[in-house]
């Protein structure tokens, strides 16, 4: 069966100082689970943040559903979410604030079902907490319930499992298990450990 392309990587090149990291690099990626393997320095979560919007190539294209990140870039950006677990650098923000500034800059979210997820991760009494006070794991389930309520065709997630309670890991697993978000979204994930998810591909790097 041919895969029909969601994410698509031609002929990618992105340089760290005094390293190629990606030279003509090619990936197609259709919707389900994607994980994405390699050891620490091979480039996972550049990749991320790249297929993100986070880091600029220094050559390629890369393009979600035909749009061309580098030519519609804020297009591209409305439909895609990178969750890197650590929060943007806005420590005036509470976290209600935070949540609230991606509720406009994803007009399309909705509302009841980010706090369905802000509950499910146990974060209702965090809500009024300066981001600054939170802990590293809050860090991680403030990024997971936009991660999971965002309405974006591409979710691309560093490494999803660390820092996460048991509950926590249950949930996000049961998420991105769910059918409809499998059928209808391309999701990317690092992990060191097995996702334990229903898998589409494997990328080793």
């Amino acid at each position: 069966m041919e895969l029909t392309a969601v994410l698509t990587i031609e002929q990618l090149n992105f340089n760290h100082p005094g390293r190629a990291l990606f030279r003509n690099f090619d990936l197609q990626l259709g919707t389900g689970v994607t994980w994405l393997r390699g050891e620490n320095g091979a480039g996972k979560t550049t990749l991320l943040k790249l297929a993100g919007g986070a880091l600029d190539a220094h050559g390629g294209s890369i393009r979600l559903d035909g749009i061309d990140i580098a030519q519609q870039p804020l297009a591209y950006r409305l439909q895609a979410f990178y969750c890197g677990g650590d929060l943007p650098q806005l420590p005036w923000l509470t976290v209600r604030e935070l949540l609230d500034l991606h509720l406009s800059l994803y007009p399309a979210t909705d509302a009841a079902l980010l706090d369905g997820q802000v509950q499910a991760l146990h974060l209702g009494g965090a809500l009024e907490q300066p981001l600054t006070t939170l802990s590293l794991g809050q860090h991680k389930k403030v990024q997971l319930a936009l991660a999971l309520a965002l309405p974006v065709r591409l979710l691309l997630i560093d490494e999803p499992f660390n820092g996460l309670d048991a509950d926590a890991m249950a949930h996000l697993r049961r998420q991105l298990a769910d059918p409809a978000r499998l059928a209808g979204q391309c999701i990317v994930l690092t992990s060191h450990l097995e996702p334990e998810l229903p898998l589409a591909r494997t990328v080793q790097l």
